[in-house]
């Protein structure tokens, strides 16, 4: 699986974003996808996944972030609403097979990987 991760850039405080994901060499059906994101000196971190049916969100984007999907585009997006400056990273989606619900937002329990997207937010 390839994946391909857009939709970056320089928005200011409580603006939106719209991140993609696109897979290509297999669809997502029986993957868990997920958005982590980094940011300077820092730690990666989970910021929302897709496991199964369901999402499931950092708290810290909670109630601001919304994940969906196009089967058809076999695509997945993260909606970033009311934006702050913490949430300055660079963005990448991650695909796993098979995964259960406690590794959804461990890092190392992702096979494939998007190359990343920044996103900057300035206050």
């Amino acid at each position: 699986v390839q994946l391909q991760a857009s939709g970056g850039g320089l928005v200011q405080a409580g603006g939106s974003l719209r991140l993609s994901c696109a897979a290509s060499g297999r669809t997502f059906s029986g993957y868990s996808v997920a958005w982590f994101r980094q940011a300077p000196g820092k730690e990666r971190e989970f910021v929302a996944a897709f496991w199964r049916t369901n999402t499931y969100y950092a708290d810290s984007v909670k109630g601001r972030f919304t994940l969906s999907r196009d089967n058809i585009k076999n695509t997945v997006y993260l909606q970033m609403n009311s934006l702050e400056p913490d949430d300055t990273a660079i963005y990448s989606c991650a695909a796993a097979p098979r995964l259960i619900l406690s590794s959804v937002g461990v890092p190392s329990s992702y096979t494939y990987w998007g190359q990343g997207t920044q996103v900057t937010v300035s206050s």
